[in-house]
């Protein structure tokens, strides 16, 4: 399988588009609009979830009594703006097999764990994230993608001209990578999670009252997906996309490093300060110095 490759060094999106309208990329202007159209919800979207930190920051740090949005309500904005970010650079049906396959696995890993605590450990959800299904709220698959997704992204920012990204090594190594940096996500978000009662740790953890297993269960439900999406895009052609910017198609890994933040400065223990600063920020300040500093595409799997 050929490689493909989903970014120009430029910075401006508008001229990508435009450059590949003058090139027949794009093959009408309706396609040229909702590219542009996409990529703007894209950017806001972004946005929204900086100031949704910002508002955070002011309130707890600074004192500030500003409205700020709930986990439901960032939820479903992250998980826009991953889906619309993956269908531009990826292609709808690509993106929406990405997020199908990622709802798929990690209901029925999450319907297993809460039925038997085979796979996390023991733990139930509470009502705080809406309606369940199978005792998993509905929400939690969609959380799921908006961290796999960016996770992904993430990986491949990080092992740029590492081997072909559509090759069997060059997609496990990305597999395992990107899973590791997902797992780093919840290292420092789970503790938090549960002292606000999002869920319950029913026998408690070593690790702030979570059970180690739980981190090995991540990095299986993560695994089978990256796995499973990879043996799906080797069975379904790419389609050549419009070029984007390199910041339009590393704007996952600025969301990534927003989140990171926001675990350094605000955590219910105050170790874990430290732990973010060496895990999922380290990751993400990697990450971020690729993005700027290495003036190569962004290769995804072609």
């Amino acid at each position: 399988m050929n490689q493909a490759v989903t970014g120009i060094e430029t910075v401006d999106d508008s001229a990508a588009v435009e450059a590949n309208d003058a090139q027949g990329v794009s093959s009408s202007r309706p396609s040229h609009y909702l590219v542009r159209l996409r990529r703007g919800l894209v950017w806001s979207l972004l946005v929204f979830l900086a100031l949704r930190y910002a508002v955070i920051w002011a309130d707890s740090l600074a004192g500030a009594s500003l409205p700020r949005i709930g986990s439901v309500g960032f939820t479903v904005i992250f998980a826009a703006f991953s889906i619309l970010h993956a269908a531009d650079m990826l292609g709808w049906r690509r993106a929406v097999l990405f997020l199908c396959s990622c709802v798929a696995v990690s209901f029925c890993f999450e319907a297993v764990g809460v039925a038997t605590g085979s796979v996390y450990g023991a733990y139930h959800y509470s009502d705080t994230l809406g309606v369940k299904i199978a005792g998993v709220p509905a929400l939690i698959p969609f959380a799921w993608f908006m961290m796999i997704y960016a996770s992904w992204i993430v990986a491949h920012v990080l092992l740029e001209g590492a081997g072909n990204p559509a090759s069997l090594a060059g997609a496990l190594a990305r597999s395992v990578i990107a899973a590791a940096v997902m797992t780093a996500w919840d290292v420092v978000m789970d503790p938090g999670q549960a002292r606000a009662g999002a869920w319950v740790w029913e026998a408690g953890g070593a690790y702030f009252g979570v059970p180690l297993q739980n981190f090995t269960g991540w990095m299986v439900t993560t695994l089978a997906i990256y796995l499973l999406v990879t043996l799906i895009f080797s069975r379904i052609r790419s389609r050549e996309m419009p070029a984007a910017s390199r910041l339009f198609g590393g704007a996952p890994v600025i969301a990534y490093s927003l989140v990171a933040m926001d675990h350094f400065l605000i955590s219910p223990f105050p170790e874990l300060h430290v732990v973010a600063a060496f895990s999922m920020c380290l990751i993400a300040l990697l990450a971020l110095l690729r993005l700027t500093l290495v003036r190569s595409p962004i290769a995804l799997p072609g």
